[in-house]
């Protein structure tokens, strides 16, 4: 008998079977489980808590324009090292690290295209890159923008998503990027022109203090953290504790800071129904 003799069955070792990364995700928000494929099925929104995931600049012009009319803007436009900054990493090693992993020259894509049949130009910054924060050659692309958008007569959609504002690698060429897009949406409202800014998580310091802060409309997406300096930081300033849910959009949204805030999936219809009443074509 195999009890006390050889065993007739062969025993073999099943190794344990793993599980391919990038198969799922866990959401921040509620800390459920989600299949990949089904969280980008539903443009990074977890469909259980709402939670909003990021989007690439790419992703986000794929959800808000019409297939195949993008057309990009100064694209061969990308930042030199004017201060020769040096730290635990350089300035240039920084830009080079980052143009290889998201495949972009830098932290912002502007163009022009169509939402909904309706011209308009676009920028979207994208916070894989330096955190989208705002050096020299992303003012100049979004002002570089904002100009063509005057000269043709078109509405400006800027999206915003940066943590890192103004880019301190350029120290004071970043600073002066802030007033340069200012002035350019100037006088592109002085042209009676529409500009729309579109704030995501999270946008803050030198981009909110600018160009994100001073649109006709001011939406946010969900729950998106949005302001200047930090709540950490401001509460060890003043040692208070801050209100609950302070500088999120909801907090902003009842104090007057936007105007309205808009689901993800309804971002392109409710851009199209503001296009549509300020009659731009």
């Amino acid at each position: 008998m195999a009890l006390f003799g050889k065993n007739k069955y062969t025993l073999v070792k099943v190794k344990k079977k793993e599980i391919p990364e990038g198969l799922w995700s866990k959401c921040p928000g509620c800390a459920s489980p989600m299949y990949v494929k089904v969280l980008k099925e539903n443009w990074n929104v977890c469909p259980k808590c709402n939670f909003h995931f990021g989007l690439t600049a790419h992703e986000r012009l794929e959800l808000l324009l019409d297939a195949g009319t993008f057309t990009e803007l100064d694209g061969n436009l990308s930042s030199i090292d004017p201060l020769d900054f040096k730290g635990p990493k350089t300035y240039k090693d920084k830009l080079e690290e980052d143009q290889k992993a998201t495949g972009l020259k830098e932290a912002v894509i502007t163009g022009h295209g169509q939402l909904l049949q309706k011209p308009i130009t676009i920028g979207v910054t994208d916070s894989r890159f330096i955190m989208g924060s705002m050096g020299s050659v992303v003012g100049e692309r979004i002002t570089r923008a904002v100009e063509f958008a005057t000269a043709n007569r078109l509405p400006v959609v800027i999206v915003s998503g940066s943590g890192g504002g103004a880019r301190m690698y350029e120290g004071i060429y970043s600073l002066m990027q802030m007033a340069k897009t200012c002035a350019a949406l100037s006088r592109h409202h002085a042209a009676g022109l529409l500009h729309i800014s579109v704030l995501t998580n999270p946008t803050m310091a030198g981009i909110m203090a600018s160009f994100a802060g001073i649109g006709d409309i001011i939406m946010a997406e969900p729950k998106a953290l949005i302001g200047f300096t930090g709540p950490r930081v401001i509460e060890q300033t003043i040692r208070q504790k801050l209100p609950e849910g302070f500088q999120r959009s909801e907090f902003l949204q009842a104090h007057g800071l936007i105007d309205m805030i808009v689901q993800r999936k309804d971002m392109k219809a409710t851009i199209g129904q503001i296009l549509a009443f300020t009659q731009h074509s």
